[in-house]
C-alpha cells in the first residue's frame, strides 16, 4: 500500500515572518495539513484507492477520501506558492511573460492583485483563491470552496492563496484582508511563472 507523508516545506518555519508566524506554520503545516496526511492514509487503506496518486483520488473518489486528498495537494501547492520575505526595495513581481499576460488580461499588475484579493476577502467560510489557466490556456481567478480546487475543473493551477481561517488567525484573527495583504509580499513569483 502507497503510504502519503507530510512533505517537507520548501524553506524554514520562520521564513515567512513577518507575513505569516513560524507559530502559524507550526500549527497550519505541522498540525493541520499533519491531520490531513494522517487521515488520507487511514481512510483510503481497504478502498480501491490504496495505491493511488493524490490526483487520482481527488478526481475519483468519493467526499470523504476526496476532503483529506485535497487538502493535502491544496496544501502542498500553497506551500510552494511562497518565499521568504523579499528584501526591502526588491521586486517582487511576475516573470515577463506571465506579467504579460496578467497586463493583457487585467489591465495591469496593480489591477489583477485588486481583483485576486477581492476574490480571495470575498471568499465566502473557508476555501481557496486560485490563479488558473482554462483550456484555452488563458488566465482566470476562481475561489473554490473546502477542500475543492480547480484540477476537478479542467484548469491548471498557478497560484493559490488558502483563506481558511487556521491559515491566519493566529497572527491576525478576523481581518482576512490584512493577511491577505501580507500575502503579495511572500508569493514565489518564480515558482508560479514556471508553471505558467
Amino acid at each position: 500500500m502507497k503510504t502519503f507523508e507530510l512533505p517537507p516545506l520548501p524553506y524554514a518555519l520562520n521564513a515567512l515572518e513577518p507575513y505569516i508566524s513560524e507559530k502559524t506554520l507550526e500549527f497550519h503545516y505541522g498540525k493541520h495539513h499533519k491531520a490531513y496526511v494522517d487521515n488520507l492514509n487511514k481512510l483510503k487503506t481497504g478502498t480501491e484507492f490504496e495505491d493511488a496518486s493524490l490526483e487520482a483520488i481527488i478526481l475519483n473518489a468519493g467526499s470523504g477520501l476526496f476532503n483529506n486528498a485535497a487538502q493535502v495537494w491544496n496544501h502542498t501547492f500553497y506551500w510552494n506558492c511562497l518565499q521568504p520575505a523579499v528584501k526591502a526595495g526588491e521586486s517582487n513581481k511576475p516573470s515577463d511573460e506571465l506579467l504579460e499576460a496578467i497586463n493583457a488580461k487585467w489591465g495591469s499588475f496593480e489591477n489583477f492583485k485588486e481583483e485576486f484579493t477581492k476574490a480571495a476577502v470575498g471568499n465566502f467560510g473557508s476555501g481557496w483563491t486560485w490563479l488558473v489557466t482554462d483550456e484555452k490556456n488563458e488566465l482566470e481567478i476562481v475561489s473554490t470552496s473546502n477542500a475543492d480546487n480547480p484540477l476537478r475543473s479542467d484548469k491548471e493551477p498557478l497560484l493559490v492563496i488558502d483563506v481558511w481561517e487556521h491559515a491566519y488567525y493566529l497572527d491576525r484573527q478576523n481581518r482576512r484582508p490584512d493577511y491577505v495583504a501580507d500575502f503579495w509580499n511572500i508569493v514565489d513569483w518564480e515558482a508560479v511563472g514556471a508553471r505558467y
